[in-house]
Order: structure tokens, then C-alpha cells, then sequence
């Protein structure tokens, strides 16, 4: 069984086991979350679609750790005028294990 789950502005597709990295949960390591905007689920006997939201469908997950991604630099120039900016970013995120999906 899988569902469609919205989370942070980006959508996925999660069954039991999965390992997701998300934005950034307030949640520490340990806790369990709950994901209750479905907007799809789907399994043996074919697919249910929500408008825009499957009525009492969610997805459980535990909260493995909370982290930062690898830095990226953001490299502003024009040419011939001297400038020039460096700035250094690390998105954080939220690493989840989805325990299951109740439909």
C-alpha cells in the first residue's frame, strides 16, 4: 500500500519503510509525526484519489534525526563593475521513517 502525502510544499509517495529527508519538522529524534494531508492512496484494489484530500487516510512516521544538507554557495557577479558576492547555504531537514499508512 502507498500514498501521496503533501509536506513542506513538495509531494511523495511513501509506503511502510521508507526513508524520507523533508524540510524541517519541529520534532526531535524519536517522536512520532503524523501526516494527514493524503492527497492520494493507493494498494491491491486500485486507487483512491482525494479532492483535494482523502477523507480519514494518514500516514504515521518516526522522526530519525534532524539535520543540515551539504553547503551550497550562491555566487552573485556583473561583469567589469567589481562586484562580486559568496554566500554559503545549508537547508536543513528532517529525517523520517514511514511506520505506515492507515486508509
Amino acid at each position: 500500500m502507498y500514498a501521496i502525502i503533501v509536506t513542506g510544499g513538495k509531494q511523495y509517495k511513501v509506503s511502510a519503510g521508507d526513508v524520507l529527508f523533508i524540510e524541517k519538522l519541529e520534532a526531535e529524534a524519536g517522536d512520532e509525526v503524523v501526516f494527514d494531508q493524503v492527497l492520494a492512496v493507493g494498494g491491491d484494489n486500485g486507487i483512491t484519489v482525494g479532492t483535494p484530500t482523502v477523507e480519514g487516510a494518514s500516514v504515521s512516521g518516526k522522526v530519525i534525526k534532524n539535520g543540515k544538507n551539504k553547503k551550497i554557495y550562491v555566487y552573485k557577479m556583473k561583469a567589469k563593475k567589481n562586484y562580486r558576492r559568496k554566500q554559503g547555504h545549508r537547508q536543513p531537514y528532517t529525517k523520517v521513517e514511514i511506520v505506515g499508512v492507515n486508509a
